[in-house]
Parts: C-alpha cells; structure tokens; sequence
C-alpha cells in the first residue's frame, strides 16, 4: 500500500494554506466594489473544486489502470503455469 511520508503531507497542506491565503490577500487588496471581489471569491472556490475533481479524477484512473494491469499479469502467470505443467507431447 502507498504511503505518503510525513514531510510530503505537510508541504502539500501547507502549500494549499499558503497558496489559499495569498489569494485571499490578493482578493482583498484589489481596488473596486464589493461585487468585483465576491466575483473573484467565487471563482477561487469553483477553481478549488475543480482542482479536486481533476485530482482525483486522475488518481482513480490510475488505480484503476494498475489494478487492469494487476488482473493481466495474473491472468498470464496463470497461462504460463498451465502449459508448464503439462507433460511434453511424446511423437
């Protein structure tokens, strides 16, 4: 089973913190009506979302593509076992 070390889980959370509260103060700081940053808040959290969809998206494919891997190496291990223990044809 993978395993994510404890320094990569602490850069990934930390980055997302860090990188969420850069917008947050980018946001804020841009001159203009209170419309303008509500626009920009949302499109901060639609684009978060679909961050994750993306991420995940593309982790399950993964598994399910080591997991199609995983059934065709069995598959084949199983077909070279057969025709290993069957006796050679005697002419």
């Amino acid at each position: 089973m993978h395993s994510d070390s404890p320094g990569w889980a602490l850069y990934s959370y930390t980055s997302f913190v860090v990188a969420l509260a850069m917008m947050a103060v980018g946001i804020t700081m841009i001159p203009g009506e209170a419309w303008i940053h509500a626009y920009f808040v949302m499109s901060t959290f639609f684009l978060m979302g679909s961050c994750f969809t993306l991420a995940k998206l593309l982790r399950d494919r993964h598994e399910a593509q080591r997991l199609h891997q995983r059934i065709e190496e069995a598959k084949t291990e199983q077909l070279l076992q057969t025709y290993q223990l069957k006796p050679p044809l005697s002419g």
